[in-house]
């Protein structure tokens, strides 16, 4: 071997190690290895930054605001909410959640998919008296199952696609992935759906200092608008069609209150006071589509372009609000913000919003520009809580975003434009339309991957630029000579999913998909079916909380430890090596 290739090895096990130790984050030790490559003379100093503009960066970094722009439609929520009302015991809800994190993931990247409904899995174990992490590992490990299935679905895929092209001149197309995806899909599924029973029943979250608060149900106020579906309702069936979640405390026809009676029908333009807690009231104001007290009033001169939220605060002793109304105050015509629920310990609010006097110590959520609601919170003498998912006030449903990702993935998959294109342009489009307003944009691309990919990118190429992956492959090829072929496929496979642990999956494929391919050249075969080997071995690590986001995600929420992944991740890990082979085999010939 030559110094280059040495030096080039040298490099990626020292990453290796950095990657393992954990001193520095993964995206820090990306750029370590840069730099040592740069030092060394293994990556040339014009191509030191031909990683950031490569296709996988805009890709992922695509992905992901299409992911946060439909889980902020909240459209797939509302779907498995209607599905869910009609499942009722664990085993089957468990089903459900795999099932349909499992598809999402197809659609949208897998950790965009899995934090969209993570929110109905704690809904659920909530009203079943269980702890989540029943449903929460089984969901993060089907959403790295069903990323396998599109391009789309997951960092590895898009990598191997970028591989092929380089060799052959032809990609892999959108939905070349799913023949052997959707087998494991489907076996995961069914050993999720009994194999649950491994994780202790006994892991419980630690309590977020949101959750510490402790705070009551909101009372809020709301006008039922033409053609939502309570129109013609009575009270009882209104209540329980949202599942005892919320309850209408004042019913105001006319400008007079009405007796609120079981048997009483809701018409358009009714006033309901309802109280509940803020997930709750959102989601019956957006399902019902009712609008909310103060909607569509207008913002501060100045404040058009900024961004409307909302934020939780309590009323401080010396506050401006204390003895005063909404109404008597006029907090949207001075303060440019509206009060759009109240919550009071220990008492019963029934009158409208704006006419209920505010005391010391009332929590209340207030509506906004977000450049103003600091500076309005100081004036008016409310201290800001801790920061919580509260959505109350400022979601809208919409099916924009779906409607745009079908069209990127349909122009993909046709080949009109390439995917780099399409995803970029559909990222844009999803801005541009309002479903995901700029600011939350940029903060759902995880920069980290980013540099990352940016980073790794000319490093793992200086494998192939010195030869080094040709050495390596020849190893691997006169070990597996001896080996049928399947063993071959096998042994790909189990080495990246060996590595994805320690190195992160997108790093993982980056290293080992050129290994690959010279693999196969050496044993004479066609170079498809190792790179899908890589991609599914990369893609799924069970094994650890630290080889996916997907798993880190559900790490704090479940109460995991560190061992509960391999109790229920090995016999997976065994399962997707014995039936992934079989598939790869079937679908990618050899030959």
């Amino acid at each position: 071997m030559t110094t280059p290739q040495w030096l080039s090895i040298g490099t990626l096990i020292g990453m290796m190690a950095l990657f393992i130790w954990g001193r520095f984050r993964y995206d820090v030790t990306a750029c370590i290895a840069l730099i040592a490559a740069l030092a060394l003379g293994i990556v040339a100093p014009e191509d030191a930054f031909t990683g950031f503009s490569d296709d996988i960066v805009i890709i992922v970094g695509s992905a992901l605001v299409l992911s946060a722009a439909v889980q902020r439609s909240g459209i797939i929520e509302i779907l498995l909410a209607f599905v869910s009302k009609y499942v009722r015991r664990v085993r089957s809800q468990l089903l459900l959640l795999t099932a349909s994190v499992g598809i999402a993931s197809a659609l949208v990247k897998n950790v965009g998919a899995l934090a969209m409904l993570m929110p109905a899995a704690l809904q659920m174990a909530k009203k079943n008296d269980t702890t989540p992490s029943v449903f929460l590992m089984p969901m993060a490990f089907a959403s790295l199952l069903g990323g396998l299935m599109t391009l789309v679905g997951t960092s590895p895929n898009i990598i191997v696609s970028r591989v092929r092209e380089d060799m052959t001149g032809q990609p892999f197309g959108m939905f070349d992935y799913f023949p052997t995806g959707f087998g494991l899909f489907l076996v995961g599924l069914l050993f999720l759906r009994f194999g649950y029973r491994l994780l202790p029943r006994d892991r419980r979250a630690v309590p977020s200092l949101g959750e510490a608060l402790d705070i009551k149900g909101y009372v809020t106020e709301a006008t039922i608008s033409n053609g939502s579906p309570a129109i013609g309702q009575t009270v009882s069936a209104f209540v329980n069609r949202h599942e005892l979640e919320v309850s209408i405390k004042t019913l105001l026809r006319d400008g007079k209150s009405k007796r609120v009676r079981p048997n009483v029908r809701l018409r358009e333009n009714d006033i309901l006071i309802l109280s509940g807690q803020p997930d709750a009231l959102e989601r019956v104001i957006a399902n019902d589509h009712l609008t909310l007290e103060g909607e569509g009033r207008e913002i501060p001169e100045g404040s058009e372009r900024d961004e409307v939220g909302v934020i939780e605060a309590v009323i401080n002793a010396d506050s401006l609000l204390v003895g005063q109304t909404a109404a008597r105050l006029l907090l949207q015509e001075r303060y440019g913000v509206n009060l759009i629920a109240i919550s009071r310990a220990d008492e019963r609010l029934t009158r409208q919003i704006g006419a209920i006097p505010l005391r010391v110590g009332d929590v209340v959520v207030l509506q906004g520009p977000l450049s103003l609601l600091p500076e309005r919170l100081s004036q008016l003498g409310a201290l800001p809580l801790a920061e919580r998912s509260l959505r109350l006030g400022v979601s809208k449903r919409s099916w924009l975003p779906i409607l745009i990702l079908a069209i990127a993935m349909t122009a993909t998959a046709t080949g009109v434009v390439p995917v780099a294109v399409a995803f970029f342009a559909a990222a844009g489009a999803v801005v541009l339309v309002g479903s995901l307003p700029v600011r939350e944009a940029y903060g759902s691309v995880e920069w980290p991957i980013l540099i990352m990919l940016g980073a790794l990118i000319p490093v793992s190429d200086s494998l192939r630029t010195t030869g080094a992956s040709d050495i390596l492959a020849s190893g691997l090829a006169h070990f597996a000579t001896s080996l049928p072929p399947w063993g071959a496929v096998a042994l790909i496979l189990v080495t990246a999913m060996a590595v994805t642990p320690f190195l992160n999956n997108a790093a993982t494929v980056l290293v080992m998909a050129p290994i690959a391919a010279v693999f196969a050249k050496d044993l004479g075969y066609r170079p498809e079916a190792f790179l899908i080997a890589t991609a599914v071995g990369a893609g799924c690590d069970f094994l650890t909380p630290i080889g996916h986001q997907c798993n880190t995600l559900v790490l704090g929420p479940g109460g995991y430890r560190f061992s509960d992944y391999a109790r229920l991740g090995a016999p997976l890990s065994l399962l997707v090596v014995i039936v992934g082979t079989g598939l790869i085999m079937t679908f990618w010939p050899l030959m």
